[in-house]
């Protein structure tokens, strides 16, 4: 079951990409009582920058930030159509996962939507959301990065691969269950085939996942190995008109070795659907 009410937090670099990731939120959570938080993170990251940055134009930075999340919010909130959505805004000069983690912390978000790209240039020093940094960083809550341009499908169907090493923790299979339950989504299971059959640890691990999915719609799904994991999801991806990839971060995972790799671009800066990850 779903929480009674939702705290969604979306960082934002007020870019088109960002804008992608509120539409996404709003319309995932149409139909239920939310508040929405919009974050902006004004980060001097660049050390060298220091020298000529005064207090004057610092000043200024924060209150574009501000400027900006307000008409954020007016524009999020002409577009919804439901009463339960409220809309609160947070800006802030802390280096952007840190400013994450601590609103995660305060307003108790249950799910944190972000786009894939962020602006760069002349607004460097709006830090948006950066996909990896936030994925490394993020422990105690779920997120989910929406594609650049993505325009919304209901999440009617969700692949979640595995390969059965692992007892997943009940939190961990709850926001996963929480996230289907919105919108009744059927959860396909896949295993990418690297030897002939599964040992005993993996069906038993098999048995407890089934335990957990038993009062949802899914399916189980084996795929033969014949290139990288990475191109085995994608291509399973637009076999089964998936909505929603999703995917624990344990370590040792796949999630932790494709954000240490170039392959994240296929999986993360450029993923063909929104990319669930779910923290262990």
């Amino acid at each position: 079951m779903t929480p009674e009410k939702n705290n969604i937090l979306i960082p934002t670099d007020f870019s088109a990409n960002a804008w992608s990731a509120v539409v996404y939120a709003l319309n995932l959570y149409a139909e239920q009582d939310c508040t929405f938080y919009f974050l902006n993170s004004i980060s001097l990251a660049h050390a060298d920058s220091r020298s000529y940055i005064t207090a004057k134009y610092l000043e200024t930075l924060t209150e574009t930030s501000k400027n900006e999340l307000n008409a954020l919010k007016d524009r999020a909130a002409q577009l919804n159509s439901n009463a339960k959505h409220k809309f609160e805004v947070i800006s802030t000069s802390e280096e952007i996962t840190l400013a994450i983690k601590r609103a995660v912390k305060i307003n108790n978000i249950d799910l944190v939507v972000t786009g894939t790209k962020g602006v760069t240039g002349v607004n460097r020093y709006f830090l948006g959301s950066n996909t990896v940094k936030i994925i490394q960083s993020l422990k105690s809550c779920p997120m989910i990065a929406i594609p650049n341009a993505y325009e919304f499908k209901v999440p009617k169907h969700i692949a979640f691969p595995t390969d059965f090493t692992r007892v997943y923790e009940a939190k961990e299979l709850q926001a996963l269950l929480n996230f289907a339950d919105l919108h009744r989504a059927h959860i396909y299971v896949l295993h990418i085939n690297l030897q002939s059959e599964l040992n005993e640890r993996q069906e038993a691990n098999m048995r407890d996942l089934q335990a957990h999915l038993v009062n949802h719609q899914y399916t189980f799904h084996w795929m033969e190995k014949s290139g990288t994991k990475s191109d085995e999801i994608n291509e399973f991806v637009a076999d089964f008109n998936i909505d929603v990839l999703a995917m624990v971060n344990y370590r040792h995972s796949f999630v932790e070795r494709v954000i240490k790799e170039p392959v994240i671009k296929k999986i993360g800066f450029q993923p063909i659907v929104p990319f669930l990850v779910i923290p262990e």
